[in-house]
């Protein structure tokens, strides 16, 4: 891959200024260029996203339209809308030096033939030459010794696909590409490390920013909940401070309690032991940085607030997690049959003017989509081998389809007769596996949707499940043969998102 005509770059971005810095470093690289530049707008404001791109990367960089719930989210729209061997992710605020396009190719190649599946970059974050680095500066230097880093990191479409991407329950930029390396790890995939690098700055951060830091406790206890005890070691993570925090907030509410009670001498000691632990804590920030009276007060004042800042967001993290299930918790994609399913069945159908809606099936279509669950539909049209419709008539169809339910993003059409023989003719598997393809799922993490026996069998011949939304065309025999039978559309919607029903089903 000495070229990179196979690698999409992926960014998420709620329009920092720091992203155009970014894309004037990608368009004066002396590398080769990627397919394309995916911009993820993640913003929850509604509008365009107002950026101005270099002229020399204006044919190749794309927006797509993000749900606003985090850059998880963000980074599965963006590489499910491309169709590259490689994603390659960016941060929006990290600079790539000369030749990093350059070196990314040389990573990938490497990657691909050493049978890896993930490359990380290496990150370097500048620290000021002629002072000590403030507490901030170190916070982002830790970037550094960051193993899997998605500041850079990229990955073959496949293996995410196989692992169904980034776990969207992490809101934040923190834990979630872990927890991806962990995944990929237990899926059997090889993870290395690059010769690349890329340039984090260090970016202007309010003065009580480790306040607001601690709610990546939260992620830890969702960290913890999903991989177990040893998930820091396991993701080659520093080990934290949540035991020392817990001992410092539990004397300093001991103090109050036993104060309270007259038990003054006990009081006193869980006082000392708390002003003992705050005061070393405090130091062990203050003595790496500048000797600045105020950053020592910024340090000596957030000292006092961080442990039982991160006891309290540990505890909201375990109670949301608790009785988390691995990724994914719902299904990928939802691929539905047309006719007798989404619309009404009426043979043979080629005029756009008698589609019909099943009752709640743009309902459920809307709903999938505001979750972020991909959509697809999969039809059997043998009248275009039995001549009775013509494929641009079958597409007129979809064409109204969407215009009925909204955007569809894949149509699987099987044109055969029964007596063709085809793969793709359900109840063969062909369309389950190339729409979920289209989609960026894995079969196994698609649920099926259908009206007759040979949509729930395709789906099994899949791996994906299948659910039977039987119509009074429907054979008795075949809603007997069904593992999960709903008794109409939005039953079979709600089963479908049901739990870990994607891992049962």
């Amino acid at each position: 891959m000495s070229e990179l005509r196979d690698v999409a770059i992926v960014t998420p971005t709620i329009g920092r200024p720091s992203l155009r810095a970014l894309l004037e470093a990608l368009a004066s690289n002396d590398g080769p260029p990627p397919r394309e530049i995916v911009l993820v707008d993640d913003r929850r404001a509604k509008g365009p996203l107002e950026i101005d791109v270099p002229p020399s990367l204006s044919s190749i960089v794309r927006v797509v339209r993000g749900r606003g719930i985090g850059p998880a989210a963000a980074r599965n729209d963006g590489w499910r809308s491309a169709k590259t061997a490689w994603i390659a992710f960016l941060d929006d605020d990290v600079l790539p030096p000369p030749g990093w396009l350059a070196d990314l190719a040389a990573d990938l190649t490497t990657a691909t033939a050493e049978g890896f599946a993930a490359s990380a970059g290496r990150i370097a974050v500048p620290l000021p030459l002629d002072r000590r680095p403030s507490d901030w500066e170190r916070n982002v230097a830790g970037l550094q010794v960051a193993r899997w880093a998605t500041a850079d990191l990229a990955f073959r479409r496949d293996a995410l696909i196989d692992v169904a991407g980034f776990d969207e329950r992490f809101r934040r930029a923190y834990r979630e590409d872990a927890d991806l390396a962990l995944r990929l790890r237990k899926a059997g995939h090889r993870l290395t490390v690059g010769n690349r690098v890329v340039e984090h700055p260090v970016r202007p951060a309010g003065r009580l920013f480790s306040l607001t830091l601690q709610r990546g406790n939260a992620d830890d206890a969702l960290m913890r909940a999903l991989h177990g005890r040893r998930w820091r070691s396991d993701a080659e993570v520093f080990p934290g401070r949540r035991r020392a925090h817990v001992t410092t907030t539990a004397a300093a509410a001991a103090a109050v309690v036993l104060g309270s009670a007259g038990k003054r001498r006990l009081a006193a000691a869980c006082g000392a032991a708390w002003a003992l632990a705050t005061t070393r804590f405090a130091w062990e920030r203050i003595a790496p940085g500048p000797c600045d009276p105020r950053e020592v007060a910024t340090m000596a004042v957030t000292s006092v607030a961080i442990p039982p800042l991160a006891v309290w967001w540990w505890a909201v993290g375990w109670w949301r997690s608790r009785g988390a299930r691995p990724w994914p918790d719902r299904p990928t994609a939802v691929l539905f049959d047309r006719d007798g399913t989404l619309v009404k069945d009426v043979p043979y159908n080629g005029n756009p003017d008698l589609v019909e809606l099943q009752p709640g099936a743009r309902d459920v279509v809307e709903t999938l989509r505001a979750r972020g669950i991909r959509v697809g539909v999969v039809t059997n049209q043998s009248g275009v081998g039995r001549g009775k419709l013509t494929e641009r008539e079958v597409k007129a169809v979809n064409t109204r389809l969407e215009e009925l339910v909204g955007p569809i993003g894949a149509f699987e059409v099987c044109p055969h007769t029964a007596s063709d023989g085809c793969r793709c003719r359900k109840p063969a598997p062909g369309l389950i596996t190339a729409a979920a393809a289209a989609l960026g799922a894995h079969p196994k993490h698609c649920v099926v949707i259908g009206d007759i026996g040979s949509d729930v069998e395709a789906a099994r011949n899949a791996g994906a499940p299948g659910i039977l939304v039987p119509t009074p065309q429907t054979r008795d025999a075949e809603v007997k043969a069904a593992r999960h039978v709903a008794a109409d559309l939005r039953a079979a919607v709600r089963l479908a998102l049901r739990p870990d029903f994607v891992r049962s089903g």
